[in-house]
């Protein structure tokens, strides 16, 4: 063997020496110093083992575990956001714009934040987001969620139309409250949502949460993972089969035709079709949320859809005040896309919010542990929300008001 070929044996592959370059390129200060605390972290990336449930610390423990458990096609429809993930980053940011102000500290005990919303009694204002297609993160899926929620303090479960599992069976597997959250159907399909809506009536749903955001999503780092992981990526929503790409038309052009057609009158006839209270999601500026108090709507939710419902959109935290503002009082108004801890609950509710939605991370939980790790990750964020509020000196949700924050927005 001659000098050069002993050099091509001992040196490293080009593979290797890319993994070193990133290596090296990670663990630069300069880098970290650009990281913000808010953004989610991979606690995990360092230890020589899988912690077991026991041993989860935080929302963020769980995510990691999930990733192990499931295939990459259905960690990515968790994952990722709306285009560049502007938003979805934006979500955890705005955090960090928001202080808690230190009060006089109370002990935990005397801490009561039980609430009622649309009739919906609450020991803590959290709820469960509808999320589509739980089997895929662990076989019971919302069945399990929906025990995971009941046990930990009767938490309510918002159960998303594009559910893994019929509504019934759903219901069945536990008793803690349950909404039923709708996609609009076409104009023409209004028997069609008439149908979907009675089923969910009839399971005991009791209140009915019409979703108007995600006008225009593409997954950008999903389309990264299908082209670029070395196996192509065949499932659609939640694991399921993909549909044929789209040859023609707007579909081709990143635009979802299947919700680019919302209207008032829509709203209208969902309210007649309905005995339950009608909940908007995706409400985003202090003028659709005077529309939503014309049009009669029971309550409001301000979404971004968890950063997948429109790229270089504000996060919800940064205009839920002047939304609240425009409702005063008139209508609960709740929250969801990027709360992870009890802190991140407790600035929403002194901004104004009613309740707040956990929804990516009920989905890191079940997908890690199944319906103990949903179970365990309420449990948690509802003891971090009780310790920030007694922190606070608050020990009502009605005490609960902007004197607790300082914002810098910016």
């Amino acid at each position: 063997m001659g000098r050069i070929e002993r050099r091509w044996r001992h040196s490293p592959s080009r593979r290797k020496a890319l993994a070193s370059l990133a290596g090296l390129v990670a663990g630069s200060p300069l880098v970290a110093a650009g990281v913000t605390a808010q953004q989610d972290p991979r606690p995990l990336k360092d230890h020589r083992r899988l912690p077991g449930l026991d041993e989860m610390q935080s929302a963020f423990d769980f995510e990691p575990l999930m990733f192990a458990n499931v295939p990459q096609a259905i960690y990515d429809y968790t994952a990722h956001g709306d285009g560049s993930e502007f938003t979805l980053r934006r979500n955890r940011e705005a955090f960090e714009w928001v202080d808690l102000v230190p009060g006089r500290p109370i002990d935990r005990s005397q801490v009561d934040l039980s609430c009622e919303v649309l009739g919906t009694k609450m020991k803590y204002p959290i709820m469960v987001a509808p999320t589509a297609a739980m089997v895929p993160l662990h076989p019971e899926g919302e069945a399990g969620m929906h025990r995971a929620a009941t046990e930990s303090s009767n938490t309510p479960m918002i159960v998303s139309q594009n559910t893994s599992l019929p509504i019934d069976r759903i219901a069945a597997a536990a008793t803690g409250p349950l909404w039923w959250q709708l996609y609009p159907y076409q104009p023409q399909g209004y028997e069609t949502s008439k149908e979907v809506l009675d089923r969910a009536q009839a399971a005991g749903c009791t209140a009915v949460v019409v979703t108007v955001d995600q006008q225009a999503s593409y997954y950008e780092r999903t389309a990264q993972d299908r082209n670029l992981g070395g196996t192509p990526r065949t499932a659609g929503r939640g694991g399921a089969p993909a549909g044929p790409a789209p040859t023609s038309g707007p579909a081709l052009y990143r635009l979802s035709t299947g919700r680019l057609w919302y209207t008032w009158r829509y709203l209208d006839e969902v309210r007649r079709m309905i005995k339950v209270p009608l909940v908007v999601k995706g409400i985003l500026t202090a003028e659709d949320a005077a529309l939503c108090l014309e049009h009669g709507v029971d309550a409001i939710i301000v979404s971004n859809h968890g950063g997948r419902s429109m790229d270089y959109g504000p996060s919800t935290l940064e205009v839920l005040p002047e939304i609240v503002a425009a409702v005063n009082g008139r209508i609960p108004v709740i929250t969801d896309s990027g709360y992870r801890r009890g802190g991140d609950i407790l600035k929403a509710l002194a901004l104004g919010a009613n309740a707040v939605l956990l929804g990516r991370a009920t989905r890191w939980a079940l997908g890690a542990f199944g319906p103990a790790g949903a179970q365990r990750l309420l449990e948690m964020i509802q003891r971090e929300l009780v310790d920030a509020a007694a922190l606070a000196g608050r020990a009502t949700l009605a005490s609960i008001d902007a004197s607790v924050v300082k914002t810098r927005f910016p």
